[in-house]
């Protein structure tokens, strides 16, 4: 089901069993320097190629944050993808990795020089996921390298994150390029693993349990 309104697209998309066709439409939107509104396993985010610097410059317009600031995780499909922005993953933190992902876990590594420019202003760290959902991972999975995003907050006083398409839909659509509705999202963020020390340290304790 495709619903135009603007210049903006939604798409709604099965998320049990995600269409290949509409995944391969958000993987185009994406590779011409759109932001997306996505689903994960914990809360509805923002998203854009990771690659793409007017992408991320406008990411960063709507959070209204410059980007030498973001804390943007990145979107991953595989641990071996991980390891192309980390630095040695130490074996402990990796078999622990391997338990627990897919899942609503975010993992702070060591980063390397793969990090984007736009982004790194000497990080020296990085926020991974491999979140235990079908739209996300096919996205990043087709289009072959991550995808940074950070999570879509709601002005609510009792909802910390946006979980209805429908209001999501209503004040982003003349923000995003892209909004894709998987039904009402969660409102428990991810659990955040810090493993730059010796032993992981839980900073933030979210959906994810360890």
């Amino acid at each position: 089901m495709l619903l135009h309104l603007s210049n903006n697209l939604f798409l709604k998309i099965n998320i049990n069993q995600p269409e290949e066709a509409l995944i391969a439409d958000v993987v185009n939107k994406i590779k011409q320097n759109a932001v997306i509104i996505y689903p994960t396993d914990t809360v509805y985010a923002l998203a854009c190629d990771i690659k793409s610097k007017s992408a991320i410059e406008q990411l960063c317009l709507i959070k209204g944050i410059k980007p030498a600031k973001a804390h943007f995780s990145f979107i991953c499909s595989s641990l071996s993808q991980v390891s192309d922005y980390t630095s040695n993953i130490p074996n402990n933190i990796f078999r622990l990795m391997k338990q627990v992902l897919p899942g609503a876990f975010t993992f702070i590594l060591k980063a390397n020089n793969q990090i984007p420019k736009l982004i790194r202003n000497n990080k020296k760290t990085i926020g991974i996921r491999i979140p235990d959902n079908k739209i996300a991972l096919a996205i990043v999975e087709l289009l072959g390298h991550p995808i940074i995003s950070t999570s879509l907050l709601s002005k609510d006083e009792i909802l910390t994150y946006q979980t209805d398409p429908e209001i999501i839909k209503e004040q982003y659509k003349k923000r995003v390029d892209l909004i894709i509705d998987a039904g009402y999202g969660g409102n428990e963020p991810s659990t955040i693993i810090d493993c730059t020390k010796n032993e992981p340290l839980i900073v933030r304790q979210g959906k994810g349990q360890l």
